[in-house]
């Protein structure tokens, strides 16, 4: 049993033989105890004075026979040990290379099933679990490393052929590189398809937000009056600030297509895609311009309306006056009407500077193809004849006033 060559043919042979010279060497060491007993007890038959049933020498050489039997198997038995446990180390590391190589089977299937995702979603999922297969690699590797170390040692011992043990560690380090690699082209691919999906959804976020801009942009609304026009054209200011920080991520679209895979940035509809942003923010720029003067335009018509308002609430009030007004025919009251017209005067200069300025304001909405044209120059028409016709009334009473001065005076120095 101790001098068999068989050292299995697998871990779980090699096991059972092992168990079994478990029990063998068990066997021995109880038989151990007997012999040891035996010959100390055949000892004393070699120790007898007188008779002697057996020659003492004899007796020695048979105990010295029986130790030295005793002995060899005690090293049979412990060689036996060493190389069924250097079969067992061996076949362990047998088995350890292929489950290495059954795992390195299993990714490589996994890496030639998996897609890189068909939205930025799905790529997402797929680059956690990438992730998790990174950590997979990581223990492994380090299991892998242990192994070979295995088989290292056991070509250091020389007890076996080298030839299987170096070929299997080469080929396991072949695979195992290539699964390495096809793991880092994996990982970039779902890096470069995360790159185009997180472009994509940023160019849908921004083309969503220039539309939502451009149907603000685009509104009606020009407000009702002086102070609704005024809150229209602020939110409309800041809706044109937001458009112009904007400009810089619509500029940056072909540097960062630039920089997607050639797979993906060679693509006709993304390509179309992105002169289609570009051109949708050129509109909602120029519409914001358009909108920010039409605004302005509108505001400057209601606050030239108000102006006229103004202005001929006070052509009312010095007609009526200038009207009802008798011209008198003492030289006080004369005087007292003099000093008025002065004041007049003052207040004429001062009325005709504000309606210089509502048609110099006319003419430019006028110039500038304002829709209500027509509107504002009827009311600046109305306004100027208005004037012109309180200009006429100063005039004429002030002449009147003029001949009854003259008369007063003439009576005077008479």
């Amino acid at each position: 049993l101790l001098v068999s060559k068989d050292l299995g043919k697998h871990l779980l042979e090699v096991e059972d033989l092992l168990q079994k010279h478990g029990l063998l060497e068990a066997d021995i060491s109880a038989q151990t105890e007997r012999v040891q007993a035996l010959n100390a007890a055949a000892l004393k038959f070699s120790e007898l004075e007188g008779y002697q049933p057996c020659d003492p020498q004899i007796i020695c050489n048979r105990v010295n026979h029986v130790q030295t039997c005793l002995e060899e198997l005690g090293e049979l038995a412990s060689k036996r040990r060493k190389e069924l446990e250097d079969s067992r180390q061996l076949w362990a590391f047998f088995q350890e290379m292929e489950e290495a190589e059954a795992w390195i089977r299993e990714k490589e299937q996994i890496l030639a099933a998996k897609t890189c995702g068909r939205d930025l979603s799905s790529v997402l999922t797929l680059t956690n679990k990438h992730k998790s297969m990174l950590g997979e690699l990581g223990s492994r590797r380090a299991l892998l490393h242990q192994t070979m170390k295995k088989g290292e040692q056991i070509l250091t011992k020389k007890r076996f052929s080298p030839g299987g043990i170096q070929e299997k560690m080469r080929e396991v380090r072949l695979r195992w590189k290539k699964l390495e690699e096809v793991t880092g082209l994996h990982q970039q691919r779902l890096q470069e398809a995360l790159n185009f999906f997180q472009f994509s959804a940023e160019t849908d976020d921004l083309v969503a937000w220039l539309q939502d801009t451009y149907r603000i942009v685009s509104s009606d609304d020009f407000g009702h009056d002086d102070y609704s026009t005024q809150a229209l054209l602020r939110k409309h200011r800041a809706v044109v600030e937001e458009v112009e920080k904007h400009r810089a991520a619509v500029l940056a679209l072909r540097k960062q297509l630039a920089l997607l895979a050639p797979e993906h940035r060679q693509g006709v509809d993304v390509q179309i895609r992105v002169v289609e942003v570009e051109q949708l923010y050129g509109e909602v720029a120029e519409v914001a311009v358009l909108r920010q003067q039409w605004l302005q335009d509108a505001l400057a018509v209601y606050r030239m309306f108000s102006e006229v308002h103004a202005c001929e609430v006070w052509v009312d009030e010095k007609e009526q006056w200038l009207e009802r007004m008798e011209v008198p025919e003492e030289l006080d009251e004369v005087e007292v009407v003099q000093h008025r017209f002065e004041s007049l005067d003052q207040e004429m200069n001062s009325v005709m500077g504000r309606i210089l300025d509502v048609n110099q304001v006319v003419q430019q909405l006028v110039d500038g193809g304002h829709p209500s044209s027509e509107e504002v120059r009827s009311c600046q028409d109305h306004l100027n004849s208005r004037w012109n016709r309180v200009v006429e009334l100063v005039e004429r009473k002030k002449g009147q006033l003029s001949s009854v001065l003259k008369i007063q005076n003439y009576l005077l120095e008479c």
